[in-house]
């Protein structure tokens, strides 16, 4: 896994890439969001889709809710990057629009998207 601190309009951002799965369920969530947050001082975090579990972007799930209430709960806000193309779920494309629309988690297709949708000012 590697992290990188990111500060871009006066807000700071841990960039992970991770070969490995990460995101499993709501526990192993929480534990690397704590992390994180304790290791790199970031409320803003943005994760490679890779180091997500597949099962996040199936929403029958329950898994994506699961995880994105931990993040929200503890106000952290938290982008995934990479390439979600290849998903054909209306309602997983939908979630991804609103998820887009709002302040606290994002999709997007780079790691540089990720980073500027977390840093914003808003």
């Amino acid at each position: 896994m590697q992290t990188e601190i990111i500060t871009m309009n006066q807000a700071k951002a841990a960039v992970i890439y991770s070969e490995e799965c990460i995101l499993k369920d709501a526990q192993s969530a929480l534990d690397f969001m704590m992390s994180m947050k304790y290791e790199t001082d970031c409320e803003r975090i943005a994760l490679n889709k890779k180091a997500v579990a597949e099962e996040f972007f199936i929403l029958s799930t329950g898994l994506a809710g699961e995880i994105l209430q931990k993040f929200i709960n503890y106000g952290i806000k938290f982008a995934v990057y990479g390439d979600f193309s290849r998903y054909t779920s209306k309602p997983l494309k939908d979630f991804i629009y609103e998820s887009n629309h709002g302040k606290d988690v994002f999709f997007t297709s780079d790691r540089e998207e990720a980073i500027k949708r977390l840093t914003e000012i808003r």
